[in-house]
C-alpha cells in the first residue's frame, strides 16, 4: 500500500458538491484570518485566537518570511473501502509493546536520567511519549552506517538543510500547526481512503481545525491535521483531511497514538505519515527552542526514498528497489565535531539536538526539509542560517534492520 500526489478519488467526485457547500463548513472569516490558530490553542468547544501555552517563553526577534515553496513527491496511488467507525477511538492496530520493539536493534542508546519532552498547555502537561520512546533517545553515540556515504550522497552532499516552518509563507502559518483539544471535545467520524491501515476515530476535529498549508491548501497536498488532547494522553493525527458535504469530513489516513506508552503500528501500516509513524513527537517547536533544549529527534523528508524502512518506521513510500536510495525511518545526525558556536542561539538549540537525537526520514517531499510547527514568534532569518549545513556535514546511523 502506497499513497500518491494525485487528487483522491475521492475528491475528483466530489468537487461540485464541496464548492457548494464551503460556505456552510466554514466560519464566517476571511481568507486571512481563517487560519489564525496557533500551536497549542485551545478548544473548549471553539478554537480561541491565541495560543495558549503555559509559561511562554520571551518571543524572538522578528524575521523576513521563507522565500522557498515545500513540493511533496508522493508514492503510488492504491484505493481502500470507507469503514464506519466505531464507538471507541482506541488505537486498534497498536499491538506491539515496548519490550518487543527494544528487541529491534540492540545499538539503540538510551538516557535513562533525562525526562521526556512535554507539551504545557492551560488545561495540563503531557509528557511526547516515554523517554524510553525511539523518538526520544539519543544516538550520539551509535556506530555511523556503512552506507552513510551512499545515502547521503543520494540526498545531496551540497544540498543544505532546509526549515520546513516559521512564520507564514503565502499568507498561511508556515509549517505544520497542531491544535489542543480538551476530552470533551465532540468526536466525529472520517471517512478513510486508505480505511484498511488507519485507526478509524472517531477523531476529536474542532471547529475550522489548523489545516498544514491553510484551509485553501489544494486537495492533493498533505493538508495534515494534528489534534493533542493532554488529558486523556491522545494524540490524533490526519493526512489530507477535506470537508464532505455529505460524511462531514473525508481523509487519506489517520492514526490515533497513547502517549502515555510505547506502541508501534503493525508491520506495513501506514498512518497520517508516509513512514508509518507520528508526526508530532518530531517538529520543531517554538516554546522548545526558546527554552533552550530539544529533547527529541526532528523529522525530514526527501525526493526519493527506496522501497524498505528500517524501525520504528512501518511502511515505505516508493516502487523503487535501488538500495543507494535512503529507507523510511533512516536516522541522521550532524556530525559531532560540527562546530554550531557561530549561530544564532536559537539555531544552535536545533542543531544540538541534531547532534543528539538526529532526525528521522518520515516523507517524501523535499531534500533535507525539516519539519517543524508555525509561531508568529520564528526569526525566519536566523531559521534560514540551517541552509549552511550541508548533507556531507551529516552522517547516517545503525538503529536496526532494513525491512524490505
Amino acid at each position: 500500500m502506497s499513497r500518491s500526489n494525485r487528487p483522491p478519488l475521492y475528491v475528483l467526485g466530489a468537487t461540485s458538491m464541496l464548492f457548494a457547500s464551503t460556505l456552510l463548513l466554514r466560519p464566517d472569516k476571511d481568507a486571512d484570518s481563517s487560519q489564525s490558530a496557533e500551536p497549542g490553542v485551545l478548544v473548549l468547544p471553539q478554537p480561541l485566537a491565541a495560543a495558549e501555552l503555559e509559561n511562554e517563553p520571551p518571543p524572538l526577534r522578528d524575521g523576513a518570511t521563507k522565500a522557498s515553496a515545500r513540493h511533496a513527491v508522493g508514492p503510488a496511488t492504491t484505493t481502500a473501502g470507507i469503514d464506519q467507525p466505531p464507538a471507541s477511538d482506541e488505537p486498534q492496530a497498536h499491538k506491539e509493546t515496548s519490550t518487543q520493539s527494544s528487541s529491534k536493534s540492540d545499538a539503540r542508546v538510551g538516557d535513562a536520567k533525562s525526562t521526556a519532552p512535554q507539551l504545557h498547555t492551560t488545561i495540563g502537561s503531557v509528557e511526547i511519549f516515554p523517554t524510553s520512546n525511539e523518538w526520544n533517545r539519543r544516538v550520539d553515540a551509535l556506530p555511523v552506517h556503512q552506507l552513510s556515504p551512499v545515502w547521503l550522497r543520494s540526498i545531496g552532499l551540497d544540498k543544505g538543510l532546509h526549515p520546513d516552518f516559521g512564520t507564514t509563507w503565502r499568507g498561511v502559518p508556515n509549517g505544520i500547526p497542531f491544535v489542543v483539544v480538551r476530552p470533551e471535545q465532540p468526536k466525529v467520524a472520517v471517512a478513510f481512503e486508505y480505511a484498511d491501515e488507519s485507526d478509524p476515530g472517531p477523531y476529536p476535529i474542532p471547529p475550522n481545525p489548523p489545516i498544514e498549508g491553510g484551509r485553501d491548501a489544494p486537495w492533493d497536498s498533505d493538508r495534515h491535521v494534528i489534534m493533542i488532547d493532554p488529558q486523556q494522553r491522545r494524540l490524533y493525527e490526519l493526512y489530507q483531511l477535506i470537508p464532505d458535504p455529505i460524511v462531514g469530513w473525508r481523509a487519506g489516513s489517520g492514526a490515533i497514538f497513547d502517549l502515555s506508552r510505547n506502541h508501534d503500528r503493525p508491520e506495513g501500516w501506514t498512518s497520517a505519515d508516509a513512514a508509518g509513524l507520528p508526526i508530532f513527537p518530531g517538529l520543531v517547536r517554538y516554546d522548545e527552542v526558546a527554552a533552550g533544549e530539544i529533547r527529541h529527534a526532528l523529522r525530514f523528508t526527501v525526493v526519493k526514498s527506496q522501497r524498505a524502512y528500517i524501525f520504528p518506521a512501518r511502511h515505505f513510500a516508493s516502487r523503487s528497489s535501488d538500495p543507494n536510495l535512503p529507507p523510511m525511518g533512516l536516522r541522521v545526525r550532524l556530525r559531532a565535531d560540527f562546530d554550531v558556536s557561530k549561530f544564532p542561539p536559537g539555531v544552535r538549540v536545533i542543531l544540538t539536538a541534531l547532534q543528539r537525537y538526529g532526525m528521522l526520514l518520515a516523507d517524501n517531499g523535499s531534500d533535507w526539509f525539516i519539519s517543524g510547527a508555525p509561531d508568529p514568534r520564528w526569526n525566519d532569518s536566523e531559521l534560514a542560517t540551517l541552509k549552511q549545513i550541508k548533507g556531507r556535514d551529516l552522517e547516517c546511523v545503525v538503529t536496526g534492520e532494513l525491512n524490505p
